[in-house]
């Protein structure tokens, strides 16, 4: 069963144990929330749709975690004029985890909002003694590029002196230049 629901001035297409990020609703980590705007209901039977949303339906969701979104750039610029104005911006968002899909009315179950547990917690120590490992490793190529970088710094300052060198002889070639003598009338 999935549904489309609106919030934020928004459609988002849902089903149970879908993840979301919504601009900012009231709420803290770990609190149920529920989204009473459904404008669609798909699944068994055919879609219903409401005229503008369905009376009764309401979706229940988890929030996850009130974060912000990366910065955007917001550029004004008008040619010729020596106008130009740059501005920032973060919008303010909600994670939620889609616990369930409720219609006629009823309300959201407690029970609904815990996910099922992930089997991938038990081999997280391996991969931990890998790391310890490549640590030692890991310091010995980092010498070599530093070397580099003092055998280039010599090589780039030799082409500079040779343009400064170049520069004065080119003067001394025009200074001796003679003027044209001057017409008879």
């Amino acid at each position: 069963m999935f549904a489309v629901i609106r919030t934020g001035g928004k459609q988002y297409r849902v089903a149970p144990n879908d993840i979301i990020e919504i601009e900012k609703i009231a709420g803290e980590p770990g609190d149920i929330v529920q989204l009473g705007e459904v404008i669609l209901l798909g699944g068994d039977g055919g879609p219903k749709t409401g005229s503008p949303t369905i009376s009764g339906a309401s979706v229940a969701a988890e929030v996850l975690e009130q974060k912000r979104d990366d910065k955007i750039i917001v550029f004004k610029k008008k040619r010729r004029k020596g106008y130009r104005r740059t501005k920032g911006h973060r919008q303010a968002l909600t994670a939620l985890r889609i616990t369930e899909i409720l219609t006629d009315g009823k309300k959201p179950s407690k029970a609904a909002a815990k996910p099922e547990p992930k089997k991938a917690e038990a081999p997280k120590p391996k991969p931990e003694a890998k790391k310890a490992e490549a640590k030692p490793a890991a310091k010995k190529p980092e010498a070599k590029p530093a070397a580099k970088k003092a055998e280039a710094k010599p090589a780039a300052k030799k082409p500079a002196a040779k343009a400064a060198a170049k520069k004065p002889a080119k003067a001394a070639a025009k200074a001796p230049a003679k003027k044209p003598a001057p017409k008879k009338k």
